[in-house]
């Protein structure tokens, strides 16, 4: 059973509206990009059992004034011999990690954290939303 809908003047203009808008939408999400993460890490004092330790800093640099979420990022095989509080950071499967609990990243709004292990795991985004 199929439904006819009937537009009069006012109805199309609505329509054009509406239109325009999703539309606006649509180019304001692609206007993100995995660009929009800055990911900065450096060795920092290690461990007093001699492990190296590392810090990173995960920033949402977008300049459209835009919140990502579902942040993954490409970690290898990520472990580290200190805690990481697995709301900021955690592995979920090799080569998937997961950032801030996939909620929303303000701009500007930085993520730290610092990890042990013999060595540095390189960091690089897989995806992200842009909201």
């Amino acid at each position: 059973m199929g439904v006819v809908v009937k537009f009069g003047k006012a109805g199309s203009i609505c329509m054009l509206w509406m239109g325009i808008a999703l539309t606006v939408l649509l180019v304001r999400n692609e206007a993100c990009s995995n660009e929009d993460i800055g990911i900065y890490s450096g060795e920092v004092a290690p461990l007093p059992n001699g492990i190296p330790s590392y810090a990173v800093q995960i920033i949402n640099k977008c300049s459209n004034d835009c919140s990502l979420a579902n942040i993954h990022l490409k970690c290898g095989m990520f472990s580290s011999a200190t805690l990481i509080n697995p709301r900021l950071f955690r592995r979920l499967r090799y080569d998937d990690c997961l950032v801030n609990d996939g909620k929303p990243l303000p701009p500007d709004t930085i993520i730290s954290f610092q990890y042990s292990n013999t060595l540095p795991y390189p960091l690089s985004v897989a995806s992200l939303v842009c909201l």
